[in-house]
Order: C-alpha cells, then structure tokens, then sequence
C-alpha cells in the first residue's frame, strides 16, 4: 500500500465529520434506550440505521480515495484496484 497520504478535501471533509456527529448522536441514543429498558424491535431498528449511515459515510470516504488514487501515476493501476478492494472488504 502507498505511504502517500490522501485525505479528504475540506468540504468532503466537514461533511463525513457532520455524519459521524449524527451518528455519534444515534449511538448515544441506542443507549440511553438499552438502558431504559425500551423494546428490542425499536433497538435494533436503530442499530440498523447506524449501520447504514456509516456504510454511507465508507462510502464517500472510499469514493475520495478512488478518485485520488486511480490518477496517482505512480502506482500501478491494478495495485490500485487491489488496495481498494482490501479497503472495501476491510481486511486492511
């Protein structure tokens, strides 16, 4: 994997951040409903649109990575490809 640092751009970044917040919120909220006790089914609606928001914000994240690194000339397109794919299935 390239040592080349690629972050996000500040506009993509203030919104991944504003996501995660939400998200921080949602978690937050899950908790307070564990601890009080609240319906199963409501949890793990919950739960599944946690999971869901930071599938969205891999997304963009993954996304900003492609398009930065799918230019970079100085590393071979299929190495590329093999990284994104490691970096989508998470096994790095």
């Amino acid at each position: 994997m390239s040592d080349q640092v690629r972050s996000l751009s500040p506009k993509r970044r203030d919104d991944v951040l504003l996501r995660l917040r939400r998200i921080e919120g949602q978690v937050r909220g899950v908790q307070r409903m564990v601890e009080e006790g609240r319906d199963c089914r409501e949890i793990v609606i919950q739960v599944a649109a946690i999971k869901s928001a930071l599938a969205s914000v891999n997304s963009q994240v993954l996304q900003c990575y492609a398009s930065n690194c799918l230019g970079d000339e100085q590393q071979p397109r299929d190495r590329t490809i093999a990284e994104l794919i490691e970096l989508f299935q998470g096994t790095k």
